[in-house]
């Protein structure tokens, strides 16, 4: 399946009916006045997130919806039937925009929200609705009203827990599939990751959390040097960044500058976060060089390495150990805070005062 994480869609939503004029037409009725009905209601269009899917590529060859109209009102005070809605099914994670690409409409983090895109016009009114004491045989009717409609873009944000980063060949999809069940392209040149990748981690029962793999940074990425920064927004919602260092590379320490470089370019908080240093592909040295690049790697970066290799499984565990323990810490403290929050908007928190 191809990745899409950004497409542009017109959504339409559908018009009312039309109202009826009519009259009552039986027989030994005489004057069985004014009996049209009401137009129904134009079709609506939702967005819902739903669980199964990680790309937009559904939207990659059909980008314009339009909900189905209102059927029109009929004779003997029949209402029309509603226009059929359209929901929109997308990943969880989705971020919905305006045109404009900054004007932010909804953010889809949790299975089964759904947003109302475009609303259905309302249907007109028969003639029965202006019937009167003077006015008994009314012939004037109401013509439905048009649906919303709209441009929207789609950007869609993976939800993962802990995030790889690194510059190309670091080694970041090896760790990936050694440390879960994911089985990226991996390959002895730049740029085998052309998508970003998601693996589900296990520590034991009840202890799992997930990874993401994106496209390696190199210089000028906020410029739009090789992928670019395009990828970034995937691991903007980690709660941890893994920083993986190549320790077979000339200057480890200029490796870990140009990486925090573009994070701190690309903004969004990413060079905020909480960051774990790795130093990776020990077991492609002897240990006396090994240390060597560890000692580069800490002048540079201020904090000692960990040494992994995630092709024979050294120090893997005891960074993922790691990982595992600020995402959780992290997410409690996330979670206190929603509920501290909730408690003051209740009033139940006597102790805040404006």
């Amino acid at each position: 399946m191809k990745f899409l994480d950004q497409c542009k869609l017109f959504v339409a939503a559908g018009a009312g009916g039309d109202g009826c004029v009519s009259f009552r037409r039986e027989k030994y009725v005489a004057f069985g006045g004014p009996d049209g009905g009401d137009g129904g209601k134009g079709g609506s269009v939702w967005v819902e997130a739903v669980e199964g899917l990680n790309t937009l590529i559904d939207y990659r060859y059909k980008q314009h919806f339009q909900a189905q109209r209102g059927i029109h009102g009929m004779g003997r005070n029949r209402t029309g039937a509603q226009g059929e809605e359209i929901v929109l099914q997308v990943p969880i994670g989705t971020q919905i925009f305006e045109e404009d690409q900054e004007t932010l409409i909804a953010d889809l983090t949790e299975t089964g929200q759904r947003v109302l895109l475009a609303e259905g016009g309302s249907g007109g009114w028969g003639n029965l609705r202006f019937k009167s004491a003077v006015n008994q045989a009314p012939r004037r009717f109401n013509p439905g009203l048009e649906g919303d409609e709209r441009w929207i873009w789609l950007r869609l944000k993976l939800i993962a827990d802990a995030g790889l980063v690194g510059l190309p060949n670091a080694g970041k999809s090896t760790f990936l599939s050694a440390v879960s069940a994911a089985r990226p392209k991996i390959a002895d040149y730049p740029f085998t990751t052309l998508t970003p990748q998601l693996g589900v981690v296990s520590l034991g029962p009840g202890s799992s959390f997930v990874l993401a793999d994106i496209p390696g940074l190199i210089e000028g990425a906020a410029d739009g040097a090789g992928i670019g920064t395009r990828f970034l927004g995937h691991i903007e919602r980690c709660a941890v960044l893994l920083h993986l260092i190549d320790c077979t590379q000339d200057d480890p320490g200029e490796a870990y500058r140009v990486i925090r470089e573009e994070l701190a370019a690309y903004g969004a908080g990413l060079e905020d976060k909480p960051e774990i240093l790795a130093l990776n592909k020990t077991d492609a040295l002897n240990e006396e060089l090994v240390e060597e690049q560890s000692r580069l790697l800490q002048e540079a970066s201020g904090k000692a390495p960990l040494l992994v290799s995630g092709a024979t499984g050294e120090g893997v565990q005891d960074v993922l150990s790691i990982l595992y323990s600020v995402v959780m810490e992290t997410r409690q403290s996330e979670k206190a805070a929603i509920e501290a929050a909730a408690r003051i908007e209740s009033g139940e928190d006597e102790s805040w005062t404006p």
